[in-house]
């Protein structure tokens, strides 16, 4: 039988497919994937380690009746096949394209939205509450990995679950790895079990080989299980806790899943089944580097290698490198990250500083009170997370950190747009929580220097301070500006009179872009590097505003509660909005932002060089005679109903 995955074109088509035939099935979507990721990017080794599990899923549910919840949902590439979306793959990621995420908008089998971590437990939970007084019979799934599981919102939702008297089938899938190796005790846990041979014998060689026709027999070997399961893994927490445990399988047997999945929905009580799966299974490359294989830019699959080498350094290689300078010459600082050491840039200071590097799993909320509880003990730590995934931290900032005034750094990694991860991974609301918060001061860089002397700053300030810092190439234009920082005062690159463009950083590039174009349309335009987001350097606006009737504030950041508003509340407040000057705040509308190339977003949200340059233009000449007449171009694109600029007087 060949070309077998083209045999499947919508829900349930999996199960017209002989058994004996699942082997090339699983073959097939592994070169799939591998062939459409090398050319997409996206997250390849999570994916080739899901496959053979996700094939025994689909064989056991009905889609879309049954609910299949992913944790995270990176690993749903296979899910997405198999329910009928493979001809979608070429868009992979891409605006407007096939999500990296289940989608329920995108299809009636993505049962639940995910992309942050640890959530599929709660939200299965939810679904079976939901069916039952519903008074439905479907059957609920949730597949969490074992890096997930440290997570503590997965901890509560399965001591809510621990005495549910109906049937819900949690899929703890074991690779013994997030994005980075998984650390911690849960982690020691789960490997204990993973490699305990003489309770894989005993299950393999009895348990699973029992006939259903001989019910006493199966619980009399079920209490064995349970009795030999309680001496030789010692404590099973699940079991303890009043979980059925069922497990380990071997997450590459179909039919072994099949046979477990199977007994799991006879039980009516909370299951969980562990399945061990190999992260990158069938890639070479990919199994021998998960981690960077996780979330991967296009590659060239002869090799594994990224098809562009990169021109520039990023702005996490940046922080990398200021992390280890400074640390060589302050020995208080330690650096604190949750399950992400790469992603963040911190792998070579864990190298160098071995006992100065925490990594706390998959935790924000432990991590930002564990730094609380370091600035206490007199150590100044740098808690490095990226700025959607701080957001879940939001309550100890506040509490633990900001209430005490403690000198705790937060380096905030992608912040703004970063692209094809959508919705759930822009970073474009750091700004508006930060800012929120008394004793909280909130930095941006222009460029890469700025970076470095940023990081410098807050390792000999006080209290909170966050730098947010995109992803990507980091900017190394405006060398030639780099004045001393001194705390809540901005920097000026260009002083004329006018129009003055108010950037926080990585909007700052683009502002020096659009003064260029407006000065070829005979217009005065100066140009000011806000460096602080809070405080907000009143003193610079007081003074420019006597000379400048249109002040542009500029971000990478939501509108509300953004940069721009806390410009604006200030100018109202000191009496400077009157019928002879004009604010134009230039950020992201209220809305989510989906998948999509960060230029490509830009250009839609109106942001972007050319977007910005007509809404200034238009606001000019709402009041003023145009020095020379502005050509018409093509308006900002919409997402959905994005309204216009908003422009205040």
């Amino acid at each position: 039988m060949s070309n077998i995955l083209d045999s499947i074109q919508k829900p349930n088509d999996i199960r017209n497919i002989p058994p004996e035939y699942y082997p090339q099935l699983a073959q097939e979507i592994r070169d799939f994937l591998i062939e459409h990721i090398s050319r997409t990017g996206g997250h390849l080794a999570s994916n080739l380690g899901a496959v053979e599990l996700t094939m025994a899923l689909h064989l056991f549910l009905h889609f879309p009746e049954d609910k299949l919840v992913w944790d995270v949902g990176h690993q749903s590439y296979t899910h997405k096949i198999l329910t009928g979306r493979k001809d979608q793959f070429d868009t992979l990621r891409q605006y407007g394209g096939l999500s990296g995420f289940p989608k329920r908008k995108e299809s009636p089998c993505d049962a639940f939205d995910t992309g942050h971590s640890s959530t599929s437990i709660s939200a299965g939970l939810g679904l079976v509450k939901a069916r039952d007084l519903e008074e439905r019979n479907n059957t609920v799934v949730s597949v969490i990995g074992d890096g997930a599981l440290t997570g503590g919102m997965a901890l509560e939702a399965i001591n809510n679950a621990s005495k549910l008297n109906t049937n819900f089938i949690i899929v703890l899938n074991d690779n013994g790895m997030s994005i980075s190796p998984n650390v911690g005790g849960f982690s020691m846990y789960l490997n204990d079990i993973r490699t305990s041979d003489s309770y894989l014998h005993l299950r393999d060689k009895i348990y699973y080989s029992m006939n259903d026709n001989l019910p006493k027999m199966v619980k009399g070997i079920q209490r064995a299980k349970n009795s030999l399961k309680q001496l030789m893994i010692p404590g099973m927490m699940f079991e303890d806790m009043g979980i059925t445990y069922l497990g380990p399988v071997d997450g590459h047997n179909i039919g072994a899943m099949l046979k477990v999945f199977q007994d799991a929905r006879r039980i009516n009580k909370t299951v969980l089944v562990h399945v061990i799966t190999t992260k990158g299974k069938g890639y070479g490359p990919a199994e021998k580097h998960p981690s960077r294989f996780h979330g991967t830019g296009p590659f060239d699959i002869a090799t594994g290698l990224p098809k562009a080498s990169k021109s520039k350094a990023a702005w996490t290689d940046i922080f990398s490198t200021v992390m280890i300078k400074l640390a060589t010459r302050d020995p208080k600082i330690v650096a604190i990250t949750a399950a992400m050491e790469e992603g963040v840039g911190l792998k070579r200071f864990h190298n160098i500083f071995p006992d100065r590097f925490f990594d706390v799993g998959i935790a924000e909320q432990h991590a930002v009170t564990f730094a609380a509880g370091l600035a206490v003990g007199g150590l100044t730590p740098v808690v490095c997370i990226y700025s959607s995934f701080l957001q879940r931290a939001y309550d100890q900032i506040i509490h633990d950190v900001c209430i005490q005034n403690l000198h705790v750094i937060f380096a905030v990694d992608r912040a703004g747009l970063v692209g094809a991860d959508g919705e759930t991974h822009q970073g474009i609301f750091d700004v508006s929580y930060l800012c929120a918060i008394p004793n909280m001061t909130v930095m941006a860089p222009k460029n890469k220097w700025e970076l470095s002397d940023m990081m410098k700053f807050a390792d000999a300030g006080t209290g909170p301070i966050a730098i947010r810092y995109p992803r990507g190439a980091a900017c190394d234009t405006m060398q030639e500006y780099r004045e001393p920082i001194t705390q809540g005062k901005a920097e000026v690159l260009v002083r004329e009179k006018d129009i003055l463009l108010l950037a926080l950083g990585s909007m700052v590039e683009t502002a020096m872009q659009v003064r260029d174009d407006l000065k070829k349309r005979g217009l005065s335009v100066s140009v000011v590097n806000a460096r602080f987001a809070k405080p907000i350097d009143t003193g610079i606006l007081d003074s420019f505003v006597r000379n400048h009737s249109l002040i542009v504030t500029m971000e990478e950041n939501v509108r509300t509660g953004g940069f721009g508003e806390r410009v604006l509340e200030y100018l109202n407040r000191a009496g400077y909005l009157d019928s002879t000057h004009t604010v134009l705040n230039i950020a992201i509308p209220d809305q989510f932002v989906p998948h999509g190339g960060v230029p490509v977003l830009r250009q839609v949200l109106g942001i972007d060089r050319d977007g910005i340059r007509e809404a200034v233009i238009r606001a000019w000449a709402a009041h003023h005679p145009m020095p020379c007449p502005a050509q018409q171009t093509k308006q900002p694109g919409e997402l959905v109903d994005i309204p216009d600029t908003e422009v205040d007087e």
